[in-house]
């Protein structure tokens, strides 16, 4: 079944959810809880399950720039991973709302891809605007799943 705008909506909408209850876990029940949310979260929205998924991260560099891996992603959302001792924990920074802005999106059959910014505001009211393409497949049962994540600030000339 071919996928719909509204289902590339949702899933974007359900991606700034997942975000913002990593953020809130980790406030309210420390790394533990922070880990096992943003762990649902990875398997609930990415397609790791399929295969590996092209993720690389705003803030990621070196030999560890791109995140084909499950470990990879969670470590990048939560970090306290030694095998990625670079990452702060993108996820915790206190998120409290995350909103998009499509550029444009490309559909066919059940491969859809979204570019747009996204635009994130923490508790303190302090807002970070990033550029992202997000790569979809739906998956056996009908799921979409990110099998892309591309993520940059954007340029400042």
């Amino acid at each position: 079944m071919p996928i719909a705008e509204s289902e590339l909506n949702a899933a974007r909408r359900a991606w700034g959810i997942g975000l913002v209850a990593i953020a809130r876990a980790y406030e309210a029940d420390g790394i533990d809880g922070a880990r096992a949310v943003a762990s649902r979260f990875l398997d609930e929205a990415y397609g790791y399950d399929m295969g590996p998924v092209l993720f690389k991260p705003t803030m990621a560099s070196g030999e560890l720039t791109f995140r084909p891996t499950k470990r990879g992603a969670l470590s990048y959302f939560v970090g306290h991973d030694p095998e990625y001792p670079l990452d702060g924990g993108f996820g915790l920074k206190g998120w409290r709302d995350v909103q998009s802005e499509t550029a444009a999106t490309f559909i066919d059959g059940d491969v859809a891809m979204w570019m747009g910014s996204v635009t994130m505001t923490n508790k303190d009211g302090q807002v970070t605007k990033v550029d992202k393409s997000f790569g979809y497949k739906k998956d056996t049962s009908g799921v979409l799943r990110i099998v892309l994540h591309h993520s940059s600030l954007p340029y400042q000339p």
